[in-house]
């Protein structure tokens, strides 16, 4: 057997022949004067989380683990994620709405079973078993990962202060997540959507479809924000339905300038002449200080939608909408990726690439395209200088009579 590995029988094994006590493997640390042991089912994986372990350890990432189990742990990360003193992998704090998704994560299915659980006791087949129980549970596979997320935030701080050399939660075999439908409007669609509701709600609606922007941060816009003399709307800030005004959207990718576009401009100007509203006054907020209430929003279009024949839409997919049509008028992914307020642009290729001309065909004629514009104007440039070659040397010619008469004798 390898060093650093061996058997831990139990009193009752016989120790003869094959039995199913477990591996335990161990490393020295000398920081801490003390053997860091863990024990296993498996010999490889005794194996590998020592090579592992030695790895860390030599880098100095590795420490004796603390005695923590993982209701404790989870309640420091908890209380570190809502001072801002715990950070997210972009290095914001986290959102209200997203510590509340853990903490219900973690009270419903990881606490009951794994709450007294030391923390660097944990095992992949342990996290597996969870898994596997959940899907035959029935519950949906988005639901799965979601409960994973508290959990893998748990062991990324504890490996960087490094108390682990091994994060469980590596090489867990998930189910798929399949999205659902995502609907989208078309432009004329968009319009007829807009023009069927009351008046009062038309502006807003208009810029979920036309700005792309979030609910709650159109919860949270104010007049000053909107600048139609440079067409943009700077958004600013975000809203929680807890927390209420937030200074971040969502991340400081969050803050940026969106255009207005012709469409939109025209419902800003009218709702701006019928309300009143200026300075630091919500914009589309239920009154001046307050912001509109989404249930009631959505609740009038409904029944206005419904009423008219029309196909309801909500206010997530109004912003998949101006992804959709930003992306059919060209629009390239960065400057879109900035638009939509994505920390990064690998999160708007993932979900709107789909949409983004990709097939052979389209691929060849946006290149023959482009080579015939670039062909035409290097021939116009060539043609310019040749015209004024010829130009300026007939001028030098005309200008130098003394030349002239000695070329006529």
């Amino acid at each position: 057997m390898a060093t650093g590995i061996s058997k831990k029988h139990s009193r009752r094994c016989s120790k003869a022949g094959r039995c199913d006590c477990p591996y335990e493997a161990w490393v020295w640390s000398k920081k801490d004067g003390k053997k860091i042991r863990k024990r296993f089912d498996r010999e490889a994986d005794a194996k590998s989380w020592r090579a592992d372990a030695l790895n860390a350890i030599g880098k100095g990432q590795l420490r004796a683990p603390k005695p923590t189990t993982i209701a404790q742990a989870w309640d420091e990360w908890h209380a570190g994620a809502k001072e801002g003193t715990i950070r997210n992998r972009s290095g914001d704090e986290f959102k209200p709405s997203a510590i509340r998704s853990y903490e219900r994560a973690m009270r419903l299915r990881v606490l009951p079973d794994f709450g007294p659980r030391k923390l660097a006791e944990l095992t992949p087949p342990d996290l597996q078993d969870l898994v596997d129980r959940l899907l035959a549970d029935g519950l949906n596979p988005s639901t799965i990962v979601v409960t994973l997320l508290p959990l893998r935030a748990l062991y990324r701080r504890a490996l960087a202060r490094g108390e682990l050399a091994v994060d469980p939660c590596r090489g867990l075999q998930m189910p798929a997540v399949r999205g659902g439908r995502e609907r989208f409007a078309s432009p004329s669609e968009a319009e007829a959507l807009i023009a069927a509701l009351p008046i009062e709600d038309r502006a807003v609606w208009a810029t979920l479809f036309f700005a792309g922007i979030r609910r709650g941060e159109a919860m949270a816009l104010r007049v000053d924000d909107v600048n139609l003399a440079t067409g943009l709307i700077h958004v600013l800030r975000g809203w929680d339905d807890e927390e209420g005004e937030l200074d971040l959207p969502k991340s400081h990718a969050g803050q940026r300038k969106v255009p207005i576009a012709v469409v939109l401009r025209d419902p800003l100007l009218d709702h701006l002449a019928r309300t009143g509203r200026s300075g630091e006054d919500r914009i589309f907020g239920a009154t001046a200080e307050s912001p509109f209430n989404p249930r009631a929003l959505t609740d009038r279009a409904d029944r206005t939608w419904k009423a008219a024949g029309l196909e309801r839409i909500t206010p997530h997919e109004c912003r998949h909408t101006y992804a959709a049509l930003m992306i059919a008028a060209g629009v390239n992914a960065k400057a879109l990726s900035t638009f939509m307020g994505h920390a990064n642009i690998s999160i708007t290729l993932d979900k709107y690439g789909h949409l983004m001309p990709g097939s052979e065909d389209e691929a060849a004629g946006l290149l023959d395209a482009y080579l015939a514009a670039e062909r035409g104007r290097a021939e116009d440039a060539a043609r310019s200088a040749t015209g004024a070659q010829a130009g300026a040397q007939g001028a030098e010619e005309a200008a130098d009579p003394h030349e002239q008469a000695t070329e006529a004798v």
